[in-house]
């Protein structure tokens, strides 16, 4: 594919507003690459000061995001690449950020290593490198601080329920970078969230099917507890703890990654030993709703939830796969307990990721996203 960009005032791209979609903030439309690639990540690779952005192939250099070879990814099924998480890392601490991936089929975890300064300028590729064989079947990747020591480790979702939850701990092994694996437990689904469920103050790991609880004490050597509360299929990636009611008990956002519907699941008081929650719809006027994020994207101090359209998650066999794409972000009124949707762009749909950071300077928050409809950067105006 060739490297094409354009610029679209997101509010005059023909969508009529109603009701539900009000007016609300203003967004340029740049896109980099069309691709099937579906994992994006922010960092500044090169180091000039200046915000980059990795997406599957080819990393962009900012500020005017041009296309450079960063790794080769091979493609299966219909229309997908192997690369279901895209995350940036100084994996081997010279300093130069790296990007740790891994795939939706095959088990392996590789990190691909910052070249530096005069290979990044030459278009030369990133060595890759292998740092676990984890388990196939993998719905998403995360890179994720478990224990808060300042280091994440890698965390992937799998649809499987068989597959067990993995944790891995990034650590030296034979002088080389590897990850040391922690089973939590013997239940997986697809979905995925980090946050505090039962008011312990812990971190605890969310799944389709339902939680595990954090242990006391380093999380690495005591038991979780799992807690199949729910059953909420094809969750999104992540799901979102927040206490949206003020009421002392942390709720949960999240979408239908392959259907209808975005929901707030407001906790309820706990019952015979579970967790209890009342679902109240916040849109069900488009599907595929697969990845989420809770950001302040205008600036008012509060968070806003942003997500929109995966394009084509199942090679387009999804129910509303053949609709437009968009992508939204909804404001919170916590008086009237309601969400209302605002369009950021109209055609553009999401992947595996909603990435945020003030691109450009000038004190508005931005986004990435990368999916099969392409790889774009929408920056508030």
């Amino acid at each position: 594919m060739t490297l094409s960009s354009f610029t679209i005032p997101s509010l005059l791209l023909g969508i009529g507003l109603n009701a539900s979609l009000q007016a609300g903030l203003k967004f340029e439309v740049k896109l980099l690459m069309v691709d099937p690639n579906e994992a994006c990540a922010i960092a500044d690779f090169n180091k000039d000061g200046v915000l980059d952005v990795s997406a599957g192939r080819n990393w962009y250099a900012g500020p005017d995001y041009t296309a450079r070879p960063l790794r080769e990814i091979g493609e299966f099924g219909k229309d997908y690449l192997k690369n279901n998480g895209e995350h940036a890392h100084d994996v081997d601490g010279d300093g130069w950020i790296d990007i740790v991936s891994g795939s939706f089929i095959e088990p392996e975890v590789f990190w691909y290593k910052n070249p530096g300064k005069d290979a990044l300028e030459s278009g030369k590729l990133w060595t890759q490198k292998l740092l676990a064989v984890t388990a196939p079947k993998n719905e998403i990747t995360y890179l994720h601080d478990i224990d808060g020591d300042g280091t994440p480790e890698y965390v992937a979702n799998s649809w499987d329920v068989k597959n067990p939850q993995l944790l891995w701990k990034l650590i030296k092994k034979d002088k080389e970078l590897a990850l040391d694996k922690c089973e939590i437990g013997g239940c997986n689904g697809h979905g995925i969230g980090f946050g505090d469920v039962n008011g312990d103050g812990r971190e605890d790991l969310l799944f389709g099917r339902g939680w595990y609880e954090r242990p006391e004490g380093n999380p690495f050597q005591a038991e979780w507890t799992l807690h199949e509360d729910w059953q909420w299929p094809h969750a999104s990636c992540p799901m979102i703890v927040v206490d949206l009611n003020a009421d002392g008990r942390n709720d949960i956002l999240y979408g239908h990654g392959h259907g209808y519907g975005v929901y707030w699941m407001e906790q309820l008081n706990a019952a015979q030993g579970k967790t209890q929650w009342k679902r109240h719809e916040i849109d069900k006027e488009w599907s595929q709703a697969h990845a989420i994020a809770w950001i302040d994207i205008d600036g008012d101090s509060t968070n806003e939830l942003v997500t929109g359209k995966r394009v084509r998650g199942h090679s387009g066999k999804d129910p509303g796969a053949n609709e437009k794409p968009a992508i939204y972000y909804y404001d919170w009124d916590p008086k009237a307990l309601k969400f209302t949707r605002h369009l950021i762009a109209d055609g553009v749909g999401t992947g595996l990721f909603i990435r945020n950071a003030d691109l450009d300077g000038n004190g508005k928050m931005d986004l990435a996203v990368s999916g099969k409809s392409g790889t774009y950067l929408l920056l508030q105006r």
